[in-house]
C-alpha cells in the first residue's frame, strides 16, 4: 500500500507471499490473491475476485466475484463480474469476457466479446469476434477433447451449438439456435436448426377435439 497499490478494507483481503501487484491497482474488498499470481498498474480487483497463478496487464478490470487461475489477461480487457477463467486460458488486449462466461484452455483474441452466458473450452476466438449469450463449445465427445477455431470477426447468434471439432471461418455469421457440425467458410451464413411451424388456432381445436373447423 505505502508503494501506490489501493486495498480497501485490508483486513478483508488475502494475498500471497509471491503475489506482486503494480502501482494505482485498486483491490476491493474480500478478494483473494493466490500462489504466484502477477498484476498490472492501474487494474481493478473486484470484490470477492479469486485469482490464483493469474498474470494480468496494465489497466486491466477484474469485476466482482469472477475467478482466474492459471491464466493471462491482456492490457485493457474487462472480465466479469461472475466469470471464470481456468486451466490457461489467454483474454487478449481489450476483450470483454461478461457475466457467467466461462474460459477453458481458449485463446480469445484482442478486442472479442463474450457478454454473457457462455462456454468456450479448447477453443480459439479470432480477434473482433462477437460470441452470443448462451453460445457453447462442445468439446468433449465421452472420450476425447476436441478443438473449436472461430476466425477473426465472425458472429456466433445466441444459443448457439458448436460440435468440435469445428471451424468457423473469418467474417462468418452463425444463426442464433443453430447446432453446428461441420466447418463454416469465411463470409458464410450457417444455419442448423429446424424451420419454424405455426398452426393457427391450435388451442380451441385442443379443447374441443370434435369441433370443426
Amino acid at each position: 500500500m505505502l508503494e501506490g497499490v489501493t486495498i480497501e478494507r485490508p483486513e478483508t483481503v488475502t494475498i500471497d507471499m509471491h503475489v506482486r501487484v503494480g502501482v494505482e491497482t485498486v483491490v476491493e474488498p474480500f478478494a483473494r490473491l493466490l500462489g504466484s499470481t502477477e498484476i498490472g498498474g492501474d487494474c481493478r480487483i473486484g470484490a470477492g475476485a479469486i485469482l490464483e497463478s493469474a498474470v494480468l496487464a496494465d489497466r486491466v478490470v477484474v469485476a466482482p466475484y469472477t475467478m482466474v487461475a492459471n491464466s493471462r489477461i491482456e492490457a485493457g480487457a474487462q472480465v466479469g463480474p461472475f466469470a471464470r477463467l481456468r486451466m490457461d486460458a489467454q483474454v487478449g488486449a481489450d476483450a470483454r469476457i461478461g457475466n457467467f462466461v466461462e474460459l477453458k484452455k481458449t485463446k480469445f483474441g484482442k478486442g472479442a466479446k463474450s457478454q454473457h452466458l457462455a462456454y468456450l473450452g479448447d477453443s480459439e476466438v479470432g480477434p473482433g469476434a462477437n460470441i452470443g449469450a448462451g453460445t457453447i463449445t462442445c468439446n468433449y465427445d465421452g472420450e476425447h477433447k476436441h478443438r473449436t477455431k472461430i476466425g477473426e470477426r465472425a458472429f456466433i447468434g445466441s444459443n448457439s451449438t458448436l460440435v468440435a471439432p469445428m471451424e468457423i471461418g473469418p467474417d462468418s455469421y452463425v444463426g442464433a439456435g443453430s447446432v453446428i457440425t461441420e466447418n463454416v467458410p469465411p463470409d458464410a451464413l450457417a444455419l442448423g436448426r429446424a424451420r419454424q411451424v405455426v398452426k393457427p388456432g391450435w388451442k380451441k381445436k385442443k379443447a374441443n377435439p370434435t369441433s370443426v373447423s
